[in-house]
């Protein structure tokens, strides 16, 4: 019960800390944030709870096809805002977005051959 309180605490203080850290410098915030630091907690967490390095590699090798469609995100979010559209208006429909580019990428992957 520790370890996961332990995981828990960490991954949180990292996000706040990032988010503390961008209010007072938006380009540190920007490189800590763009630093895959989720990943790295996720890929860690997995190999101190399971060793299975082929599940690593497996969990690599679809993150490294999904960073393509979040990608939308972050090139239409700032978009919407400097139009005026409203924040919740902007944050949702780039969400949605990216999640349509996760579907389109998830579908075109299958095509090719590479399976999730």
């Amino acid at each position: 019960m520790i370890y996961y309180f332990i995981k828990v605490l960490l991954s949180s203080v990292t996000i706040v800390a990032i988010s503390e850290i961008s209010k007072r410098s938006t380009l540190a915030g920007s490189i800590l944030a763009s630093i895959p630091i989720i990943s790295l907690l996720s890929i860690v967490w997995m190999f101190i709870d399971t060793k299975d390095t082929a599940k690593i590699v497996d969990l690599s090798h679809n993150i490294f096809w999904l960073v393509i469609p979040s990608l939308l995100f972050f090139m239409l979010f700032p978009v919407l805002l400097k139009r005026h559209i409203d924040f919740w208006w902007s944050l949702g429909i780039s969400l949605v977005l990216m999640v349509l580019g996760y579907l389109v990428m998830i579908f075109l992957l299958k095509k090719a051959g590479i399976q999730f």
